[in-house]
């Protein structure tokens, strides 16, 4: 969704019922309290009562002891707030504190940051602009089933951080923020010490661990129990991760993490109104999108004509006055431009055929300002659809307020998309009920647009921790109706306040801005500093591989425009975001090269099939004009070109599919000697690797070598594959730490935005290929209601498959002639399952998923 404007508000309900005290304490001991006293300012102010927030004068804190500790206790909703303590009354007075103890906004200046629980908090007192002792508490759960309740500590420094009591078991929550098993926490404390602590699988006392003797002291409360202890000496201390009721440290592992069906796929963004128009009336609509399946994927491992992409996300196509269709005015209808119900059904029962997921755009902040649910929202105060969006009975000022019948609304991109109250139990009830609509019809999941400002808290319009609570319940909402459904969120915003997004059972995902503009701005630069930074920041960040990657989309320039129309920049940028870690997006028209820059219309221009009358998208009028380059960049005349964009794009993609590194592997950055102009790193997946070395600088480089530190790979020497080129380049030795040093492929030089996609081969790898000499491929994997078989370098006649549980059972034996054959797995059971097939001599075995 385009952000129109800005908007600044006041929240007219009360929040009174749902607060809790947090009192705020600075130790002033070393400085010359200014006249005007001692502040706080930070985003809570609003929720507390003093009007807007981040205002230095209106929160002022008291030292009625005279023992140089200032405080103030407010009442808010629990959540997480960011505040600064100030000198006065005004910014020239505010303190910095160090980044170690704070959140960096990203233009230098930190704000300190609390997670306010559900009962009150009295927070340590810290040195103005200076640092508390902040402890991490690590465990490691891998191997526990978790309670519902959460993972939690407690121990003999609660009160000390501003808790009520000691050895509360409920009262400090842990998180995996990164889905490696290891759930931590960070605490404040006033001064370094000695501390006894216990980790709680739950939230009770009862669901403590037992701490063994050998590494547990008498926890001082007279029961005889055991605790852990940990000595904190620094300004900044991290226990070590241990294992639940265990005296081992158990830190995460690198290849420590869940995956799921979406990080096997390559998602195409689709506009529906500019794909392919069926009938003529100039708008793109389902039966052209359904004509078009093939070309995106055929559904035929063995062909190499279409794309390869096995994921869709479609724009909105609910009912919209709008060409856009963000502003809906009936969430379980179609759009009547691009078709009827039931070629929405036809288009999603054959894209599930071709193996291609489809997940579609949610609008969950606003409606149309002509959906009913509006028009009898502003009927009447009296209506029952009156606080299902947000109505003042005055003008509150600002911008985002509009009137209508007396009263004002309010909406935050525009009068004619009011926002929806999600405080209102009756309006979410029923957007649940429309999400479980398309559910059912069998769509894999959803993109949510413009969720971050789904709630508001004060004058605080995005990311308020209401929001978070909101994105819990849909996910419940999803689950139970498709458990295995994607939810990816488009937050725009930088990396640090979208991983909240992803963690703590939200969404599954959220597109990576930062990645994006990183890529860009280090291909423009010629140089790979700042995208190998935010590629760093970004795996360190979010759950390992939950994440959204694309270059740009539609509220953005078009990234051919981006890289000035140069065609190497744009080809090096296809080949580093499809193999970097993350779920890949291509906006559509990427992959042949359409320009889009200033109105959004033109963002969204149509699809350039043909060199021929309207680019051959609509054979009347397209509904917008088509770029002047068509006749260029056209899907037509790049099939023909082996050096085109579009079949760099077809073969990168294809790359992905075949090498489960690419998709599913964990990322490791690489060093090198030509550091200032190389990127480059390693995918590691099981006993597979891929790493990538990518030019960015305008001058080839010769001779540079690269180093690994370590990996989970086994030690031995590795055989290594240029994939996009098929060549061979010698082999590299790895170590008894799965690492090398030194290492100089051998390969001509990497000339200037050329990319390197090696494939490391082990041993045994080898061997087993050269033995089997069979190549087998499954499609779609996994699948749903068929699979279709496909051999590689096998003789001709017939062969032979044998289908085995994952137990090793066999299940069923089928013979069948030539290289292709396709099975019905409608009636098997969800689960893994392995296929022997033998043609010939020549043996090759497949691992198939199979879920309905």
């Amino acid at each position: 969704m385009k952000h129109l404007y800005s908007a600044a508000l006041l929240l007219l309900v009360s929040l009174a019922a749902h607060a809790v005290p947090l009192t705020f304490r600075v130790d002033m001991s070393q400085q010359t309290v200014a006249a005007a006293g001692v502040h706080v300012a930070g985003n809570f102010q609003a929720a507390a009562g003093f009007g807007t927030d981040w205002n230095p004068a209106t929160t002022l804190l008291t030292d009625p002891d005279n023992d140089r500790i200032y405080e103030v206790t407010v009442d808010v909703p629990a959540g997480t707030y960011l505040y600064k303590f100030v000198n006065g009354n005004g910014w020239s007075g505010a303190e910095l504190p160090s980044a170690s103890c704070g959140v960096d906004d990203g233009g230098g200046n930190v704000n300190r940051q609390v997670a306010l629980p559900t009962s009150a908090l009295r927070l340590p007192a810290v040195p103005f602009g200076g640092c508390p002792t902040l402890v991490t508490f690590r465990v490691n759960m891998r191997g526990q089933t978790v309670a519902p309740g959460g993972v939690h500590v407690m121990g003999n420094f609660q009160t000390l951080a501003g808790y009520a009591s000691n050895w509360n078991p409920a009262a400090i929550a842990l998180t995996d923020y990164n889905n490696d098993d290891i759930y931590e926490a960070q605490v404040a404390l006033p001064a370094p010490g000695r501390f006894l602590y216990r980790f709680v699988n739950g939230s009770a006392a009862a669901a403590a661990e037992t701490v063994p003797a050998t590494c547990g002291l008498d926890d001082g409360t007279g029961a005889g129990t055991l605790a852990r202890v940990y000595n904190a000496t620094a300004a900044t201390n991290t226990a070590p991760a241990v294992c639940f009721g265990s005296c081992q440290t158990c830190g995460p592992t690198l290849d420590a993490f869940a995956t799921h069906w979406w990080n096997d796929a390559v998602f195409y963004e689709v506009f529906v109104r500019s794909f392919y128009d069926s009938n003529g009336d100039g708008k793109g609509d389902f039966a052209g999108l359904t004509q078009k399946l093939d070309y995106l994927n055929d559904g035929n491992p063995a062909t190499t004509t279409d794309l390869g992409v096995t994921g869709l996300w479609l724009m909105p196509m609910m009912e919209s006055p709008s060409y856009h269709g963000y502003d809906i005015t009936d969430y379980k209808a179609t759009e009547a431009d691009y078709g009827t119900m039931a070629e929405f059904e036809t288009f999603l029962a054959a894209a599930h055929q071709r193996g291609i997921k489809v997940i579609l755009d949610l609008v969950f902040n606003h409606t149309s300002d002509q959906h009913p649910w509006f028009t009898q929202s502003a009927s009447a105060a009296s209506s029952p659809y009156r606080d299902w969006y947000r109505w003042s009975s005055t003008n509150p000022g600002g911008l985002g307020w509009y009137p209508r019948n007396g009263s004002y609304y309010y909406g935050y991109f525009w009068s004619g998309m009011p926002d929806l109250d999600w405080r209102n139990p009756q309006m979410k009830a029923a957007m649940w009920d429309a999400t479980r609509f398309w559910l059912r019809k069998g769509v894999d999941g959803y993109r949510l647009d413009a969720v971050k400002y789904l709630v508001e808290t004060g004058t605080t319009v995005e990311n308020a921790p209401e929001t978070l609570d909101v994105l819990r319940e849909f996910r419940d909402s999803v689950r139970v109706v498709s458990p295995n459904a994607f939810t990816i969120g488009e937050v725009w915003t930088s990396t640090a306040q979208a991983v909240p997004y992803v963690v703590d059972q939200r969404l599954d995902a959220c597109f990576e801005f930062d990645l994006a503009a990183a890529l860009v701005s280090s291909l423009n630069a010629g140089s790979p500093a700042t995208v190998r930074a935010q590629l760093a920041a970004t795996d360190a960040s979010y759950p390992r591989l939950q994440y959204g990657t694309f270059l740009s989309n539609h509220d953005q320039n078009r990234v051919l425009g981006l890289l000035g129309g140069d065609m190497a920049r744009m080809k090096q940028a296809a080949a580093l975001y499809l193999t970097m870690p993350g779920v890949p997006f291509v906006y559509y028209g990427e992959e042949v090269g359409l320009l889009g820059t200033g109105a959004d219309e033109d963002k969204r221009k149509p699809m350039q099939w043909t060199a021929g009358t309207n680019a051959g998208f609509s054979t009347g009028t397209p509904w917008r004009a088509l770029n002047a380059n068509y006749a260029q960049y056209n899907v037509a005349t790049e099939q023909a070109d082996p050096s085109s964009l579009l079949n760099h794009y077809k073969k990168l993609i294809g790359l992905r599919n075949a090498q489960p590194a690419l998709r599913r592997g964990y990322y490791l950055p690489l060093t090198s000697s030509a550091a200032g102009s190389l990127l480059s790193y390693a995918r590691v997946y099981n006993q597979e690797a891929v790493v990538v070395v990518s030019n960015l600088s305008s001058a080839a480089v010769t001779g540079a070598t690269l180093a690994l530190p370590l990996s989970t790979l086994s030690a031995g020497t590795y055989q290594v594959t240029e994939l996009y080129s098929g060549q061979s380049a010698g082999s590299v030795t790895l170590d008894a730490q799965g690492g090398f040093g030194s290492w100089a492929v051998s390969l001509p030089a990497l000339s200037a935005n050329q990319t390197w996609v090696l494939r490391l081969t082990s041993p045994a790898t080898a061997a087993r290929a050269a033995q089997a000499g069979l190549g087998v491929q499954l499609y779609p994997n996994p699948a749903a209601h068929a699979v279709r078989l496909a051999l590689s370098g096998a003789p001709a006649g017939a062969a032979q498959v044998q289908v085995y549980d994952g137990q090793g059972r066999r299940l069923r034996t089928v013979d069948f002639q030539g290289p292709q054959h396709t099975f019905d797995t409608s009636t098997w059971a969800d689960g893994v399952y392995f296929l022997r097939v033998q043609a010939g001599r020549a043996v090759g075995v497949q691992r198939l998923v199979v879920t309905h």
